[in-house]
């Protein structure tokens, strides 16, 4: 039921999709009649004009049955094609809704599945009833109705053999239908091994685990085989079932008719009339299976649609729009966990301030906290207690595109999209001229780069940046952020693949264009964070030490150590 609402637009082309069968069925039904007048009035009684009538009258069926048929066929196709293109549009939309922790829970093959297989499945099953259903119950009610005008004792084959098809049909799809669910799923786990394995490429080759990679897919890829081939015996052997059933019933129709021809109270045009009609009874019963093995899997598909579509984001975006942009954060008594690990703290009693303009570092050992800490404040997850603020209220009372678009943010991995570099630069402000877009590459040290390429800003990158160094998408992805014009810029250890040379061209160009920006910024090397106003050093979730570096030095023994380790390894690197 949640399906149908995208139906509705366009239930009138839905309505009109049967009512064109309609006039295909009645035009089938009347062939075998008329076929047996043709027999009995015509060839046996030498009455060739009748001949002729009659069969240019069942040409004539033919052709409007032919153009209904035809006229069902493309309204069918128009009315699901554009129902799976708003459903696949509204499922995709929910999905960029969910947060992380709901993506996650998913799983990326699992989506990929549900908006592409799954949908195409209930895409198809909406035409599959708007024609085959329709066709199928006109073909059954009404050759029985046509057979039984012919001789009612033909009824008493139908009594024996249309239970049986039922009750095959019926019991087939019951052991059926848990398998189509089963089907689904595997064919996540094979998405995900694919999508593991093209994405990470590169590390696959790096460790040469190529062969274990692909016994992996062999394993995911032979159990959704597996699983199919179960469903296909079963299905395979209900149509040669239903075909000896079938062929009893001509049979039976065959003797009937022969005792009611011999008795003359049947003709044999007329019998052979009623075997067309129990073919298409019988035949439409063997549809029927079909239909529901159809429904069968396209119900197991609506049902994993439904479980996106009825999903609500965990992160609810408040209802306040933030204008001020002075860029003042407060952490207070900030504790989190990720969801699923509420015994294990990532971040616990988190409490500090940012003045607007402040440039703060964060500095731990691994697993600290450094980055969880920073996806708290564009609400990639939510505090589990305390609040954080900015500018003075709760950030959970802002909408989320106004809070986001608040906040330029460089992840730790850059993530870029195939297209030219300035399409990947507009991703921060869609509106920019071609000088704010120099501007900005100029600042984040990627403008010589760039004008290296052959065709310079509409230079094409590939698929997540392969063509590029890690410090060249690293560049990328922070003159992106700064073209945003924020007023807080938060770099996940972003300048990890930068020389020391770079980075502080970048660092001088930060302090000089961009004086009123709030700066939050994770990094491993001292040297990177140094001159930042003020640096906090975390361990375990918590914040050990507070200061700038050198007050650091000479008050926080973690940060010394980290120091002195830093030292002796540039001292043994460079001899």
């Amino acid at each position: 039921m949640k399906l149908i609402q995208f139906i509705k637009p366009y239930r009138k082309l839905f309505i009109l999709v049967p009512l064109c069968m309609v006039v295909e069925i009645m035009a089938e039904l009347f062939q075998p009649m008329l076929m047996s007048r043709i027999v009995d009035e015509g060839v046996l009684a030498y009455n060739l004009p009748l001949v002729i009538r009659t069969g240019l009258l069942m040409l004539g069926l033919a052709l409007i049955g032919g153009l209904g048929g035809a006229t069902a066929g493309v309204i069918g196709s128009v009315a699901s094609q554009s129902f799976g293109k708003d459903l696949r549009d509204a499922t995709f939309h929910k999905v960029m809704q969910l947060s992380f922790e709901q993506t996650d829970r998913f799983t990326t093959g699992s989506l990929v599945t549900r908006l592409t297989n799954d949908i195409t499945a209930v895409q198809d099953l909406s035409n599959t009833v708007t024609r085959g259903m329709v066709r199928t119950l006109f073909q059954f009610f009404g050759g029985i109705v046509m057979m039984l005008s012919l001789n009612v004792r033909f009824g008493l084959v139908l009594v024996c053999s249309l239970p049986i098809q039922i009750l095959l049909i019926v019991l087939l799809l019951w052991k059926a239908s848990p398998l189509y669910l089963l089907v689904q799923t595997r064919l996540d786990r094979v998405n995900s091994v694919v999508q593991e394995n093209v994405t990470g490429a590169r590390v696959v080759k790096a460790y040469v685990r190529e062969d274990y990679e692909t016994s992996r897919f062999r394993k995911a890829n032979l159990a959704l085989t597996d699983t199919n081939l179960k469903v296909q015996k079963l299905m395979a052997t209900l149509n040669p079932i239903l075909m000896v059933v079938m062929n009893i019933s001509v049979i039976a129709i065959i003797l009937i008719g022969g005792f009611q021809t011999e008795a003359r109270q049947m003709q044999v045009g007329q019998v052979m009339a009623a075997i067309t009609y129990i073919t298409q009874i019988l035949m439409s019963m063997m549809s029927v299976g079909m239909m529901f093995q159809n429904f069968t899997r396209a119900y197991a598909s609506a049902s994993r649609i439904r479980e996106v579509l009825n999903t609500d984001p965990v992160i609810r975006s408040g209802e306040r729009q933030l204008t001020s942009g002075r860029g003042v954060i407060e952490f207070r008594d900030v504790s989190f966990h990720y969801p699923g690990f509420q015994n294990r703290p990532v971040l616990q009693d988190i409490s500090f301030t940012v003045k607007s303009g402040e440039t703060v570092a964060i500095l731990g050992a691994t697993g600290s906290g450094k980055t969880s800490l920073l996806q708290l404040i564009p609400r990639f997850y939510d505090v589990n207690t305390g609040s954080i603020t900015l500018d003075g209220a709760d950030i959970r009372s802002y909408t989320l595109e106004s809070l986001r678009s608040h906040i330029g943010f460089v992840l730790q991995k850059s993530e870029l999209f195939s297209g030219t570099v300035r399409e990947n630069l507009l991703w921060g402000n869609s509106d920019a001229t071609d000088e704010e877009i120099r501007h900005a590459a100029q600042i984040a040290q990627a403008e010589e780069f760039i004008l290296g390429f052959h065709s310079g800003y509409d230079s094409v990158i590939s698929e997540k940046g392969a063509s590029l160094s890690g410090g060249q998408k690293q560049r990328l992805a922070i003159a992106r952020a700064i073209l945003k014009k924020p007023d807080i810029l938060v770099f996940d250890d972003a300048t990890s693949a930068l020389d020391l040379g770079t980075e502080a061209k970048l660092r001088a160009a930060l302090r000089e264009e961009m004086k009123n920006v709030t700066i939050l910024m994770v990094a491993q090397r001292i040297a990177s964070i140094r001159h930042a106003d003020r640096i906090l050093v975390l361990e375990n979730g918590e914040i050990a030490a507070s200061g700038t570096h050198d007050e650091l030095l000479r008050t926080s023994e973690i940060y010394r150590d980290i120091y002195d380790s830093q030292m002796r390894e540039e001292v043994t690197e460079n001899g």
